[in-house]
């Protein structure tokens, strides 16, 4: 089970930085609501 215990604990972290990734995202669309238009395009 260690190879599956591996590839679970990869998933999982990238599976953090993905939710990071949008929180960030979010939260700067929210403050930049001017520079909505280029956020969408990302």
């Amino acid at each position: 089970m260690n190879g599956f215990d591996i590839v679970m604990i990869i998933a999982i972290i990238l599976f953090a930085r993905l939710g990071v990734r949008l929180v960030t995202g979010y939260i700067k669309m929210k403050k930049d609501s001017k520079k909505e238009d280029s956020e969408k395009n990302t």
